[in-house]
């Protein structure tokens, strides 16, 4: 009896262009979302499901055949797959959208199935939100459109030959460990590694990796988005603070604003 051939596993890592996490947001001028014109760079989550894919790689315990890095954006979205390429990801997939069109949770969810099902992928790894509108949302819609088993907010993530996967979630007040079979979404959380820099051999040799370009329509995929922002306004400037001279007056005060 011949011995059965390890499964060899596809994964495919959505990677979002959003606002650099250094830069201070500003509402834009028309009051209806934020000023996009500032740097952007990879969704810090999706960073570190990227790094993740290439650690199950690197580790051995885990037969991968292949890592592609997808993102659903404007064409300056491709600098994007070319840094998770750096990085380490084998291909990569661009579904392109005009300049600054929204592109809600539940759309990006049903082009990652379309993806899905045509290239046939066996693992997700995707950050468990993006900074820049804080959903969290669509690592949840798209296991429940594939019917595929989840692992959200992961900390610690172990992928079996045999299709096994044990993902450490985070949970207020401690740490929960959840057993499922591959095919399987995870979404990552801060503290499930450490992403690394990717050295200029790597970024020299993402320029010659291929990236697949699609049109919404190529996929028969419908992006329109199904609500309309009204209005964005700050959050009001913090009132500066005062001394008290006792305990007694800071109780007063504290009356005073009708806190106790």
């Amino acid at each position: 009896m011949r011995p059965t051939l390890p499964r060899l596993v596809n994964i495919l890592v959505p990677v979002k262009r959003s606002i650099d996490y250094a830069v201070k947001i500003r509402v834009a001028s028309d009051g209806k979302g934020v000023d996009t014109n500032v740097k952007h760079s990879m969704n810090p989550f999706d960073e570190i499901a990227v790094e993740e894919a290439i650690r199950l790689r690197e580790k051995k315990t885990t037969k991968v055949d292949n890592i592609t890095a997808i993102s659903i954006g404007p064409a300056k979205a491709v600098d994007t797959i070319r840094t998770a390429l750096a990085m380490g990801a084998d291909s990569g997939i661009h579904i392109t959208t005009p300049e600054n069109a929204v592109v809600e949770p539940i759309a990006v969810a049903n082009a990652l199935k379309k993806i899905i099902d045509d290239k046939k992928f066996d693992l997700v790894i995707m950050g468990k939100q993006a900074i820049d509108d804080d959903s969290g949302s669509t690592g949840g819609m798209l296991a429940g459109l594939l019917g595929w088993s989840q692992g959200s907010f992961a900390s610690k993530l172990e992928v079996e030959d045999g299709g096994k996967v044990n993902v450490t979630r985070e949970i207020d007040g401690g740490l929960e460990k959840i057993e499922a079979k591959l095919p399987m979404i995870v979404t990552t959380d801060l503290r499930l590694n450490e992403p690394r820099y990717a050295s200029l051999p790597n970024i020299m040799k993402a320029k010659k990796k291929k990236i697949e370009t699609f049109k919404p329509e190529d996929l028969g995929l419908d992006l329109t988005p199904r609500f309309e922002t009204i209005s964005v306004s700050e959050p009001p400037k913090r009132q500066g603070g005062g001394k008290v001279e006792s305990v007694d007056e800071l109780v007063s005060k504290m009356k005073e604003a009708g806190v106790i």
